[in-house]
């Protein structure tokens, strides 16, 4: 059975494409976005409604509560095992996601060092003194590569990676695979190319739109449901800004504002990712994805 691999950049196109292929091939999709994982979490990280979903079977979906951290080798597991039971199962799969370490987790064979408590405590006391910016910039430091793939607000990530180079003596990407040791080695690998303009212009829209949805009030219940007893989801991008906003840091325009600006900023992370992966192939803007897709596909 096929698995195919789709990732890139927020709002680049990818969930529309996995649908249209998954129509094409009767496929089935699993999510590798690392907020999508969340209950709740639906406006702020355009997850597909199940209208847009177009009857297609969507796994790795809002399994988590958001006061719940998530951890890259609970997903690992859980995505593996979804998609072994698809191909099990006679099915052709589409790994489709943002999340580029969570899409490298199932494809490879990283590995997750033991925790350290005391390492861990110590570090969470540092940033909580220093505040995010320092310690990223201490990561940065150590593992530029980690720091490029790991955003600033998301410090629980960032403590982590600080706490595996502590604990390893190595950069936290010593555990990123070498070449040829894909779980998956016959999976085709594609990402859409970005036109940096337009897709600012996308980014601004998609911004607009979900506050038009009701992106703040769904903040609002999620506070309800106990985002921030959690450390993951209320970093997300959109949900730390509103949460902020709600406690009267900044105001609405500046949330807004602030959600358009940082959403950007990831874009770039995620392209300096994807970009340093020789397996994929690059789908020009304009182009039908679809088609260029199962071209490649049968042409291997």
């Amino acid at each position: 059975m096929t698995l195919i691999v789709i990732g890139g950049a927020t709002a680049s196109g990818k969930s529309a494409l996995a649908v249209g292929l998954a129509h094409k091939l009767h496929a089935e999709i699993v999510s590798a976005d690392s907020m999508q994982l969340y209950k709740g979490m639906d406006i702020g990280t355009a997850k597909l409604t199940l209208e847009e979903q177009e009857g297609i079977p969507h796994h790795m979906l809002s399994l988590v509560e958001v006061k719940n951290d998530v951890t890259v080798s609970w997903y690992q597991e859980r995505a593996r095992a979804k998609i072994d039971e698809l191909t099990a199962a006679g099915k052709d799969v589409i790994l489709v996601g943002g999340t580029g370490l969570y899409i490298k987790s199932v494809l490879d064979d990283l590995n997750f060092p033991d925790t350290s408590p005391e390492v861990r405590a110590r570090l969470e006391v540092e940033a909580l003194a220093e505040g995010n910016a320092v310690m990223h910039a201490r990561l940065a430091e150590r593992d530029p590569a980690a720091a490029v793939a790991i955003p600033v607000e998301n410090i629980r990530r960032v403590i982590r990676a600080l706490e595996v180079i502590e604990i390893t003596g190595k950069p936290y990407t010593a555990n990123l695979p070498r070449e040829g040791s894909s779980k998956y080695p016959g999976a085709f690998h594609f990402a859409i190319e970005t036109d940096r303009e337009r897709l600012d212009e996308r980014i601004n829209a998609r911004v607009e739109k979900m506050w038009e949805l009701g992106f703040v009030e769904e903040v609002r219940d999620l506070v309800r449901d106990g985002i921030l007893e959690g450390r993951t989801a209320q970093a997300a991008i959109g949900y730390a800004q509103i949460l902020a906003m709600a406690s009267g840091q900044i105001t609405e325009d500046v949330a807004k504002e602030a959600t358009k600006v940082a959403t950007r900023q990831y874009v770039r992370r995620q392209d300096t990712w994807f970009k340093r992966d020789e397996r994929i192939t690059w789908l020009p803007t304009g182009a039908n994805h679809v088609e260029a897709v199962l071209g490649s596909i049968i042409k291997a």
